[in-house]
């Protein structure tokens, strides 16, 4: 059987540095931080008080009052976010077999905020009162949700569920959307992520396995991936969505393509319930799988959207896995940490550093990694390699590699290139 070819051709994001992706593209080259203080919830007593937040997002703007009230904020963001993809994407409704479209939609965690909210108000209230659940409840909270709206909205029949493999998911999304239509189960596939934490079962949590930084002074430089002083991960939350599309529908109806999805690679460290290997080993694995997926060699990746969370033990990790992987070549590429500016989408970061790999195909751009002081040098790591400290760089960028590795040792990379025919 011969594998069809898969571009994408919708793209959409609601990021701490932008509310869509003309916006939060010009930050991320510029270099724009995403951090402030929380403005959630009261973090005064918390450990962590800053994250990077969405800004000025208004759920009202995309569906109606009555509906975003049935649902937790993680899916008001993927139903925004599906809206500019699909748009974008210029995918109708009234023109296509909708039984060969699908969703799916990754997520970490899913409606912590609803979980929070209506097992307080039982546990202040449900010993006098008995128990008074909101008839939402289960359905905004649970983490497949959003894909079911998602299809709901357009009527989309296809492939549709949820994926959770921790900071993996939204790439494993991506995977699952890659595979299915090249298997020939689906013309195209709403594919993406969805995340909002930043409430306080999800910072106390995080705080609490101290894997936030608490650089509570300076929430701005706080994620500083590869510098010596990096203290942990900032949170942070949004959504990302890619149209994946097989080639010759896309070709058909004229659709723009941005690029090719051409391989992605799974693994596991089967080591620790949130540390990565310390030696690399899951990610060693994952990038080789994903090269061999996509039948590239190390020497045709251009860029490598690293993890690089800003924690001790995981950049440095990443780091020794790229040079094992890549070998010489890992000098000749360049790598960065987004992450450094948009913080820590947890479940939806796979999806938004698939589309900043896909923006860096297009554009002949990368974007840096910020907040790195010369003088901030770690020992264990090779600053020989091109990390993209502070500022863009152009170069030509054929091919590119987003690595995500999630609690639980869940590992997944996806490849993108230039679409040539």
């Amino acid at each position: 059987m011969e594998l069809k070819r898969v571009v994408v051709t919708g793209l959409g994001a609601i990021t701490p540095i932008g509310n869509s992706v003309p916006e939060f593209w010009e930050n991320l080259v510029n270099g724009v931080s995403g951090a402030g203080p929380i403005t959630h919830f009261d973090a005064s007593l918390f450990k962590t008080q800053f994250a990077c937040e969405v800004k000025g997002f208004d759920a009202t703007k995309y569906m109606d009052r009555k509906e975003a009230r049935k649902m937790d904020l993680y899916t008001q963001y993927a139903i925004a976010v599906a809206k500019e993809a699909v748009g974008d994407s210029g995918l109708d409704v009234e023109n296509e077999d909708l039984n060969r479209i699908g969703v799916i939609f990754g997520a970490g965690i899913g409606g912590i905020r609803t979980f929070e909210e209506e097992a307080g108000n039982y546990a202040l209230t449900g010993k006098e009162n008995g128990p008074k659940f909101n008839p939402f409840f289960i359905p905004k909270m649970i983490a497949d949700i959003a894909s079911g709206h998602v299809s709901m909205q357009y009527g989309y029949h296809g492939p549709n569920y949820g994926v959770v493999s921790a900071c993996a998911s939204s790439t494993n999304a991506l995977i699952d959307a890659f595979n299915l239509i090249r298997l020939g189960k689906a013309d195209a596939i709403v594919a993406g992520g969805a995340e909002a934490a930043v409430f306080p079962a999800g910072v106390g949590g995080f705080n609490s396995m101290h894997a936030l930084s608490t650089r509570n002074d300076s929430p701005a430089t706080a994620s500083r991936p590869f510098s010596k002083s990096r203290d942990g991960f900032v949170i942070g939350e949004g959504s990302s969505v890619l149209v994946l599309e097989e080639l010759e529908h896309a070709k058909a109806r004229g659709a723009k393509i941005y690029a090719e999805v051409v391989g992605g690679g799974m693994s596991a460290d089967a080591y620790h319930l949130t540390a990565t290997h310390p030696e690399g080993l899951g990610a060693k694995l994952v990038m080789k799988n994903a090269l061999e997926d996509a039948g590239m060699k190390p020497e045709e990746i251009d860029y490598i959207n690293a993890h690089g969370t800003s924690t001790p033990v995981g950049d440095l990790s990443e780091v020794k896995a790229i040079k094992e992987v890549f070998g010489d070549h890992a000098y000749d590429l360049n790598i960065s940490s987004t992450k450094s500016m948009t913080g820590h989408l947890l479940g939806a970061t796979g999806a938004l550093e698939a589309l900043f790999c896909v923006k860096a195909v297009q554009d002949d751009i990368i974007p840096p990694t910020i907040n790195h002081d010369p003088e901030d040098m770690d020992e264990e790591i090779d600053y020989n390699l091109n990390f993209t400290f502070d500022k863009a760089q152009k170069r030509t960028v054929n091919a590119a590699l987003s690595n995500t590795f999630g609690f639980g040792g869940h590992n997944a990379s996806i490849i993108v290139k230039k679409y040539a025919e």
